[in-house]
């Protein structure tokens, strides 16, 4: 079977996250936009080694790792405390908000991106805290490995995962 250029030229659309409500998922979607526009790939929903799940990742062409926390409200923002538990894992830690979140509620120490469905600008930048390279290369194989599976389960959605169809 060869692969026409019809096919070829198909966007691929990912199946819709439905655990962020849809501002969450608009501010996601400007996050990632200006993180490609500044070079970076992107994975969302991203499990750490310590089982916290990342909303965002990036991954710099110099391969520097920054993790993005959304928070869609206030009330999302009070109610979540485990962003804490993300920065060991990245060299820059933010976090995203559409505008309607007042600022003042979010630690100052952090960086600050306000964001929407169509782009995004960073407000506050975040501190750079490198990473050892041995917690580096564990990040990143295991940034390569998701964006894999996710490429897979996209190609052949009726694939064999954990032991069943």
């Amino acid at each position: 079977m060869s692969d026409s250029p019809a096919l070829l030229s198909r966007p691929i659309v990912l199946p819709v996250d439905g655990r962020q409500s849809p501002v969450a998922s608009g501010v996601q979607r400007g996050v990632r936009r200006l993180f490609s526009q500044l070079g970076h790939v992107t994975l969302p929903e991203f499990t750490l080694a310590n089982g916290r799940r990342a909303d965002l990742i990036a991954l710099a062409p110099d391969g520097a790792l920054t993790i993005i926390e959304i928070k869609s409200s206030v009330a999302d923002f009070r109610a979540d405390r485990k962003w804490p538990d993300y920065e060991d894992f990245c060299d820059r830690f933010y976090f995203a908000v559409p505008e309607t979140v007042p600022f003042d509620i979010l630690p100052e120490d952090r960086g600050l991106i306000v964001a929407d469905s169509f782009g995004a600008a960073i407000m506050r930048e975040a501190a750079h805290h490198p990473l050892a390279g041995a917690r580096r290369k564990a990040v990143t194989l295991r940034f390569a490995h998701s964006a894999a599976s996710l490429l897979h389960a996209l190609a052949d959605p009726d694939r064999i995962a954990d032991g069943r169809l």
